[in-house]
Formats: structure tokens, sequence, C-alpha cells
């Protein structure tokens, strides 16, 4: 069996096509369809059902799977271990965030990683409602909740708090809550509510049973614009709003507390360029957890 085979497999497992796998691997489509094939043959089993809108698992496929990523995984264990130490970190990283954090806090940051080192391009993306690192969706993941399943490594990176917030403007023309019951009262912002995927990102519930949001917007930094243009008061991340002094915290005493992971896959753990940016991203924020306090 062929170890190049076995990551065209993978790469096709992951991306679901021929085409794409092409893509992410650099080679033609003729050659991964080979290769696959290949693989097959030396199996004497068939891993895929293809079909012009992909590629499938069949039963064989995904008893493989697991075999095929504890190969890779012994392969980048032995490349990382006979490595130079003395060579460059280089590839490229991609870190999947919520918006609030990736945009707020660590897009201004990462800069600090690609200058550490210069032949590392890194990659920042949003991490939508469905996402997997098993298909390498992304090579780490910022989760506000611990997975409890899956080959995943997963370390805390920093709690943070969420509160209260109205515009300076809002309350000039509103006045302000003086207790939770007070605000059915006002004019509340609010995520949109099919749209909330995982129950740790269901802030108001945590706040009140009722939370009748006139202005609803699926993205943390969308309701804090929203909030800072006066349209109504809602609950933001403390270490956005805070430094802005036109975003006035309500009720302060009342507060919400989440944590961020750091999440990867296992198989992920021997590769330089990975461990790298973790180093970072825990360094980083061991120099600046009082923005979280």
């Amino acid at each position: 069996m062929n170890w190049d085979d076995v990551r065209v497999f993978l790469s096709v497992a992951r991306t679901g096509q021929i085409l794409a796998a092409a893509r992410r691997l650099g080679l033609n489509h003729a050659t991964v369809a080979r290769r696959l094939t290949s693989l097959e043959e030396d199996l004497s089993v068939k891993l895929f059902e293809r079909s012009t809108s992909g590629c499938v698992l069949t039963d064989k496929g995904s008893r493989f799977l697991p075999r095929a990523e504890a190969i890779e995984a012994e392969m980048l264990a032995a490349e990382a271990e006979i490595a130079d130490d003395e060579v460059s970190i280089s590839g490229t990283i991609r870190i999947g965030a919520p918006d609030g954090f990736g945009v707020a806090f660590l897009a201004p940051r990462l800069g600090q990683l690609t200058k550490k080192h210069p032949d590392l391009t890194v990659q920042l993306v949003p991490v939508p409602r469905s996402f997997s690192l098993s298909r390498r969706e992304a090579d780490i993941a910022i989760t506000v909740e611990r997975p409890d399943h899956g080959r995943l490594i997963a370390r805390k990176l920093t709690d943070y708090t969420l509160g209260l917030y109205a515009s300076a403007d809002y309350l000039h023309r509103n006045g302000g809550p003086s207790s939770l019951k007070d605000l059915k009262d006002h004019t509340l912002i609010g995520a949109v509510e099919d749209l909330i995927y995982s129950q740790a990102l269901n802030y108001s519930a945590d706040f009140t049973r009722d939370w009748p949001a006139r202005f609803e917007i699926a993205s943390a930094l969308g309701q804090t614009e929203a909030v800072r243009a006066g349209a109504g008061i809602g609950i933001l991340h403390a270490f956005i709003a805070r430094p802005d002094p036109n975003l006035i915290r309500i009720l302060p005493e009342i507060e919400v507390k989440r944590a961020y992971w750091t999440v990867s896959h296992e198989s992920t753990r021997p590769l330089r360029h990975v461990t790298a940016a973790l180093d970072f991203l825990n360094e980083l924020i061991a120099r600046e957890r009082s923005i979280f306090s």
C-alpha cells in the first residue's frame, strides 16, 4: 500500500470531491482519480461511491478512514522526529474562530505570528455553524465549548465575560433599566435564535427567560455595531465593548461568563507549524489576559 495513495484517500474523504482534493494536494484531477483506484485495487475493496456530485465513503471506506488517519499520524510523527530543528516553520496554518474573538482580538495580532515565522502563511476564517476539524476545514479551531467526542485535543485558552450595554445616546434618549425586569420597556438587540449553533452562545438565557429582541443580528460584531449606533440594549463581549467610551455598561453587577478553547485534531499533533501556532496563541493570551478579565 502506497502512502501517497493513502494521502489522496484522506483528502478525498475530507473534501468529498476528487477535484477539491486535487486542488488541495496540488495534483491534477486524473492523478487523484488514478491513485484512488490504485488504492482500491491494492485493498480489493470499493472505498467510495463516485458520482458527478462528489464522492461518498462506502461502509468499507468508513472503516478504513480511522486506519488511514492513524497511518497519517505515524508518518507526520516520523517526519517531525527527523526534521532539522534549524529548518524554519513554514506552510499554511488555518485558524477558525468566532467573529467576535477572531476579528476583534486575533486579526490585529496574528501579524505577530507571521513576523515571527516569515515562511508561514496564516489564514483566519470564521467558524460556521457546521465545522469539521477531521476534514481539515481548519488546523486549529477556537470554540466556546470543549468538544466531548472525536479524536480532538482541547485546551482552555481563556475565560471571558459578557454584559449589558447601550450607547450614551440611547441612554440619553430612553434612560436605563434599574433592574432586569425593566428590560421589557426597552428596545433589545439579540442573536438570530435559529442560527445559534451552540447553547453556550445563547447568552440571553443567562440574563432572563424572555429576551424579546426587536433587532436580531447573527454576528457578535454586528450586534456591537447596532448597540454603538444607539439601536438598543445588547449583550456584548466585555473585551470588545470596554475600550469604547460610547458603550455604557448597564447593571454591571450582572454578567455572563464563558470560555474559549483551542481545539486541534489529534493527527496534527506532530506538525511543527500547528504546534508553533498553538504556542503563539497561548503566549498571546498569557500576555494579554487582563483584556478578558
